[in-house]
């Protein structure tokens, strides 16, 4: 099992204008501006989004922010992961099957290729008479900066989630 080292969907980066077109959604600079960031930091937060996008752009509200994420979560641009214990990330690899691994001191979240490929890629004893569409599998451990700190150090609560991001 090796992450994968695509931070993209399969429609090969197409222009973030032409991909909120397709999707039915006006092509504001916000909106541009988060598809682009993110093609480049997938696993970000909604906070992260933010401070980046308010760099690049100026004036944005978080809220405005929020409303970008959500608007391209359900409009299937962005797909949107839950890590128990950690906040939201988001992710422009929305047209595959793949798995994510995370750490559990910092919130470091990598990709993680499906082995079967195709969705669902595992199969529960019974599907209660439910249509399955997906797995999503969740791979917790220590990233290598965090197992590092923790051989070298015994406490661990200096170590905050921005470290890794």
């Amino acid at each position: 099992m090796t992450p994968s080292t695509s931070g993209d969907d399969a429609r090969s980066n197409p222009d973030p204008r032409a991909l909120l077109h397709d999707a039915g959604l006006r092509a504001t600079q916000p909106r541009q501006a988060v598809l682009t960031w993110l093609r480049g930091h997938p696993h970000s937060t909604a906070e992260q989004v933010a401070g980046a996008i308010r760099y690049e752009l100026g004036s944005v509200s978080t809220q405005a922010v929020y409303d970008v994420l959500h608007a391209c979560t359900t409009a299937g641009l962005l797909r949107r992961i839950e890590p128990a214990g950690h906040p939201a990330r988001f992710e422009t690899r929305t047209a595959d099957n793949h798995h994510h691994l995370v750490c559990r001191g910092c919130g470091r979240t990598e990709d993680v290729d499906c082995v079967q490929g195709v969705a669902p890629c595992l199969t529960p004893s019974s599907t209660a008479g439910y249509v399955l569409e997906e797995a999503e599998v969740v791979f917790w451990g220590l990233c290598p900066q965090c197992r590092s700190e923790t051989s070298e150090s015994p406490d661990h609560s200096h170590h905050h989630e921005e470290e890794c991001s």
